[in-house]
């Protein structure tokens, strides 16, 4: 960084990045309820508060099937812990779901 607006610029990045991670933990938290403790993070299946750490870890296994004309694209969930997730943050997406465990 030889200018002091690239590191500006960055900064700014980093502060919206965190902001995004800390944002959907939020959501996720809010949405299981009271008892703010989920199972399927872990791969023993304890009840654990989801952090933003789990939820990008498992998040960041969707793969996304290119679409074609006649074929809409479609994300695919290789777990029930994703389709959870998912639910909790309010999203909608067309998905084909394989029912393999989580690693």
């Amino acid at each position: 960084m030889q200018h002091n607006r690239r590191v500006a610029a960055l900064v700014q990045v980093i502060c919206l990045a965190l902001l995004i991670f800390c944002l959907i933990e939020r959501q996720v938290r809010r949405a299981v309820g009271p008892e703010q403790t989920m199972s399927g993070l872990y791969p023993d299946n304890r009840r654990v508060r989801p952090t933003g750490r789990m939820i990008f870890y498992h998040l960041g296994e969707l793969t996304l099937r290119i679409g074609s004309i006649t074929d809409p694209p479609t994300v695919r969930i290789t777990c029930g812990a994703q389709l959870h997730l998912l639910d909790l943050l309010d999203t909608d997406i067309g998905q084909n779901r394989w029912p393999q465990p989580c690693n």
